[in-house]
């Protein structure tokens, strides 16, 4: 609700600080005001804010610099930068501070309005991400594995050596032994826990699906083809891709599979442009693997 959402106002001109502190008052949002930087740092150690409108060129510190502190301070807080004079250059090193947006003087109260409520929705799907991460990471940490036999104490043992690096990790057992949930605590208990985690089942692709599936196509590759689009490994970029019944993979689909685990790159159906990639490949299957090799 917009009367839980606090605002800071930083200008040094006393009636345009007044002005707005009052439009956006009006606009249903608690707001506090400071004249200067100093005064501004004073309020930002002691108090949070959802979106802080700066004034660009103060007496004592500029508002890059207040953008600087803030960011220090709270990484989610939305800057919008404020000045009376017009400068493209300015707008973009603003923006390349973290600014979320730049708007000139005199301020157009209904373009604030609509750049203030973006800045608060940009907020709240971040905060969102944020939450949801947290909660899988909990949902899949290693203590909510159930087991104490000897096999699962291995098991463990073996999770925490391997969870922190890299290391490409096939897991066996039978169906319904809970090889997904293990891959997932391996992936949310990493270091690639804020990035992509991307499970694909290989045995319910079809056999000619499966490729473009895997490593994308390009446009006009195969019939239907209309655009290209990228696969399975290019969307869990940086992140873990898991293989799920590893087993089933056709026999030619396995030659692709082990260049993109040497060579960390992949190639589009109809493509000869690799795409280089960052991926942990976790896989998981039921069958025995040696017997069938």
């Amino acid at each position: 609700m917009a009367d839980e959402i606090r605002i800071l106002v930083i200008d040094d001109d006393d009636s345009g600080r007044e002005a707005l502190t009052l439009l956006l008052r009006s606009a249903g949002y608690t707001v506090l005001s400071a004249a200067n930087g100093e005064e501004a740092l004073d309020v930002i150690g002691r108090e949070q804010f959802q979106v802080k409108v700066s004034d660009l060129f103060l007496p004592d510190k500029s508002g890059l610099d207040i953008l600087q502190s803030v960011r220090k301070v709270s990484t989610f807080t939305e800057v919008i930068v404020v000045t009376g004079h017009a400068s493209a250059q300015t707008a973009v090193r603003a923006m390349k501070e973290g600014a979320f947006d730049y708007i000139t003087k005199p301020i157009d109260f209904d373009e604030l309005k609509i750049v203030v409520a973006k800045a608060l929705e940009k907020q709240q799907l971040l905060t969102e991400n944020v939450y949801l991460r947290k909660q899988l990471s909990g949902r899949f940490e290693f203590s909510n594995i159930i087991g104490n036999s000897p096999p699962m104490k291995l098991v463990f043992e073996r999770m925490a050596r391997i969870v922190k690096t890299d290391s490409t990790v096939l897991i066996t057992g039978d169906s319904g032994t809970g090889k997904e949930l293990v891959a997932r605590a391996l992936h949310y208990n990493g270091s690639r826990k804020e990035r992509p985690f991307i499970a694909v089942n290989c045995s319910a692709i079809p056999e000619a699906l499966l490729e473009s599936e895997l490593f994308g196509h390009v446009r006009g590759a195969f019939t239907g083809a209309i655009k290209d689009k990228p696969g399975k490994f290019e969307a869990a970029n940086h992140g873990t891709i898991f293989l799920d019944e590893i087993g089933t993979m056709p026999l030619h689909l396995q030659t692709k599979l082990l260049r993109v685990l040497q060579e960390q790159e992949v190639e589009r159906v109809g493509s000869n442009k690799p795409v280089k990639l960052h991926v942990r490949v976790i896989s998981a299957t039921n069958l025995d693997l040696e017997q069938k090799v």
